[in-house]
């Protein structure tokens, strides 16, 4: 017996110290964990949750601020949130329809919140009974139907995950963003005993393509902490990319590392682009209206032609378009949002060449209504027009060659131009394809 334990004292310190250190990842290994990410570009966000139920109003009043901040912003005591839990019940929710409607946008991939921060969890998990199978009237795995659906079409599945936890005694902040007011809350054994085991049953129940994180602005959260998660949580799926809220480096909602060496594999700027490129991974989240979880009165709907030219504008910088729907307590996802995405589904089946798997440049754009992105090998350039020149255009940082040509991304044939001290001018057709913005591919 003595024999035998301490093999497994053995098997137990040579697993330990079997951990592979992902932070110190070499940079050709993290090129090509990041290439299907960085080719992708444009994401779908999905807040959801039992936040939906209230829709932004509590005791038949409407709640300021974001839907699904709603526990915190109306001070509702956790008994009477759970109420909201209890009935949600999306019915109408089709995980196969959901996908279909991301994908015909040009989706490459979708970020669903698995658990937001009032701690109620869309899979079942046997870490806890607050889920949607043991809590909700539903009975469905919604993270399970998602990730068949989403393999099913050929669109990767990631996950949402706060680090806070409104809804845990022992996730109580020091910030009083919780309601239960615990007496004796131990940070700790939340991290050991709920948190990581929730994530790492995520992962290997669901095998996410990304982990999302959010809510790591409470001072119970370290940068230690966040570089230990994302190395445990590599360490189980090495291909795994995860964002930089996994510690503290971000810095506001820009959403950029504020020093060198944070955890993390892509910035995070929220509900703006970045004013240039950068040398760091980066995803811009942002909402179509106000708000990210369903919220009845919010009808500030961004345009297609805005949401279009985001999309231009953060590829031409190098980064992501994580676009974000909040679907009803009913599980649909409101037309409005619908309707933009088929627009945009329409405009990138013309253009997409121009967005997907392209480089940025260092001149990344001229004045404000062209913007350039380059193909992988730099033998194609696209000039992306998000304003109708009319008869013709003159493109001030391009010099083909004698012999490049020039097409227009959804017309036939090619462009007459001709190069001269003012730049290169390029005829374009009485009548351009399509609307929102019209791409130019110069090849050579």
């Amino acid at each position: 017996m003595k024999r035998l334990l301490t093999i497994l004292m053995l098997c137990g310190t040579f697993s330990v110290f079997a951990q592979k250190n992902y932070l110190q990842e070499t940079q050709s290994d993290r090129d090509q964990r990041m290439a299907w990410w960085r080719d992708a570009t444009f994401g779908m966000f999905i807040h959801w949750g039992a936040y939906a139920v209230p829709a932004g109003e509590y005791k038949g009043q409407e709640v300021k601020g974001i839907g699904e901040w709603i526990m915190h912003t109306a001070n509702i005591p956790i008994p009477e949130y759970e109420a909201y839990v209890k009935a949600f019940n999306p019915e109408k929710f089709n995980a196969m329809e959901w996908v279909r409607i991301a994908k015909e946008a040009g989706i490459k991939y979708i970020v669903i919140t698995s658990k937001h921060h009032d701690g109620f969890c869309l899979w079942d998990s046997k870490v806890t009974s607050y889920d949607i199978m043991d809590a909700a009237p539903f009975k469905r795995d919604i993270l399970k139907e998602l990730s068949d659906a989403c393999k099913a079409q050929g669109v990767k599945l990631c996950f949402y995950h706060s680090i806070m936890d409104w809804h845990q005694p022992d996730a109580e902040s020091k910030k009083d963003y919780t309601h239960q007011h615990s007496t004796n809350p131990d940070w700790a054994k939340y991290r050991e005993t709920y948190l990581k085991p929730q994530l790492a049953e995520l992962v290997r129940k669901y095998d996410p393509a990304v982990l999302w994180f959010d809510g790591e602005w409470i001072p119970e959260w370290t940068e230690d902490q966040g570089k230990d998660l994302y190395n445990y949580l590599r360490n189980i799926k090495p291909d795994l990319i995860i964002n930089n809220r996994v510690g503290k480096g971000r810095a506001g909602m820009q959403g950029m590392n504020s020093y060198r060496d944070a955890a993390g594999d892509f910035g995070t700027p929220e509900q703006e682009i970045l004013e240039g490129s950068s040398d760091f991974d980066w995803e811009s989240c942002m909402t179509m209206n106000d708000t990210w979880g369903f919220k009845k009165s919010d009808h500030n709907w961004k345009s297609a032609e805005t949401l279009v030219h985001n999309l231009v504008d953060i590829a031409a910088k190098g980064g992501n378009y994580l676009l974000n729907v909040g679907p009803t307590a009913e599980g649909l996802i409101p037309s409005p949002s619908v309707e933009r995405l088929a627009e945009m589904g329409v405009w990138l089946k013309q253009n997409g060449e121009a967005i997907y798997a392209t480089n940025s440049l260092k001149q990344f754009k001229e004045g404000d209504a062209v913007r350039y992105t380059t193909s992988k090998d730099g033998k194609t350039t696209y000039a992306i027009l998000t304003k109708n020149p009319g008869s013709s255009i003159t493109l001030k940082q391009v010099i083909p060659s004698k012999t490049a040509k020039i097409q227009l991304l959804g017309a036939k044939g090619n462009l007459p131009w001709s190069s001269g001290a003012n730049g290169t001018t390029v005829t374009l057709p009485a009548s351009l394809p399509g609307k929102y913005a019209w791409v130019l591919k110069i090849q050579n």
